[in-house]
């Protein structure tokens, strides 16, 4: 039986992971980004990539496209960290046919642990975009997965069935309205209250800006890469010369040297006072921005880009 689930798992491939010998259909039914990204890091429609998590999320690749030509594809995954983004960096990047054109990277202060372990906070299938063919074999052996096959064949099956956008933009807006982030007083009072995201890190090391550094050495060296610091409220930001202060200068300048020593790369930061970020109603929270904002993000990234052609 064991034998059997396995051979139907590997043939089926429940999140078009490539793996399959069958020719099945392209792209995946609706689902959460941590598993569509394996489908979606593999299409070849896309020559660039959006990596990160929530903090980019509304970022959309259409826009993009329209600013700077690229077809991009959004790998982003709420509640992630370093690691996690590195895992997806690497699975789009190995499946490249040509060279990638861009990749744009969400550097916010989960980049800014001196941990070299980069914790992770939430749950992440690593399974899924192993290189190690047995760690994959071994991640199928869950019950998401016993779930997911008959919904797989379900969409091999049908002429036309519903699927998740190609491009995985995902807005979170009505969400976040839906919670009363927008209404409920309560929720508007904690905006106002200070919160620090500076990572608390003043000495270094930043241990992932140097497995950044690493990959992209190793796998894309010619590769325009736009490292992006996310706006944050203007409560959120510290005040200079403060402990806070002192950490997001030094996780600024980890990634500003990786910019600086890495050819056809430009750090972003918009962890800047600007009017944009003192307007309360462009926030739902700290670091969740409204489209007004992630419409300046779009602009700072097509512009970075464009500067390194």
């Amino acid at each position: 039986m064991l034998a059997a689930f396995f051979t139907a798992a590997i043939l089926i491939d429940p999140y078009d992971s490539g793996r399959s010998p069958l020719s099945l259909k392209q792209g995946v039914r609706p689902q959460g980004p941590r598993t569509a990204a394996a489908s979606r890091g593999r299409d070849p429609a896309f020559s660039g990539a959006i990596f990160g998590n929530s903090h980019i999320q509304l970022v959309k690749p259409d826009l993009l496209k329209t600013l700077t030509g690229i077809p991009f594809v959004s790998l982003i995954a709420p509640a992630t960290g370093p690691k996690e983004t590195l895992v997806l960096i690497d699975w789009y990047l190995r499946h490249r046919q040509e060279p990638a054109k861009a990749l744009v990277i969400s550097v916010d202060h989960t980049w800014c642990t001196p941990d070299p372990a980069m914790p992770v906070s939430k749950p992440f299938p690593f399974w899924l975009f192993s290189r190690n063919f047995a760690e994959y074999l071994f991640g199928l052996m869950r019950y998401d997965v016993v779930e997911e096959l008959p919904r797989r064949i379900r969409y091999e099956i049908r002429n036309a069935p519903k699927r998740a956008s190609p491009d995985g933009y995902w807005d979170y807006e009505a969400g976040y309205v839906g919670l009363g982030y927008v209404e409920k007083p309560e929720l508007r009072r904690r905006l106002f209250e200070h919160q620090d995201m500076s990572g608390g890190n003043e000495t270094g090391p930043f241990p992932a800006a140097t497995a950044l550094a690493a990959l992209l050495e190793a796998e894309s060296k010619g590769a325009p890469v736009v490292l992006v610091r996310p706006p944050l409220h203007i409560t959120a930001l510290p005040a200079p010369g403060s402990p806070e202060g002192r950490a997001e200068a030094a996780c600024r300048a980890a990634f500003q040297a990786l910019a600086d020593e890495r050819p056809a790369t430009k750090l972003v930061d918009l962890r800047r006072d600007t009017p944009l970020i003192r307007e309360p109603s462009n926030f739902f929270d700290h670091s969740h921005y409204r489209q007004i904002v992630a419409r300046e993000v779009e602009t700072s990234i097509a512009a970075a880009l464009t500067s390194l052609r």
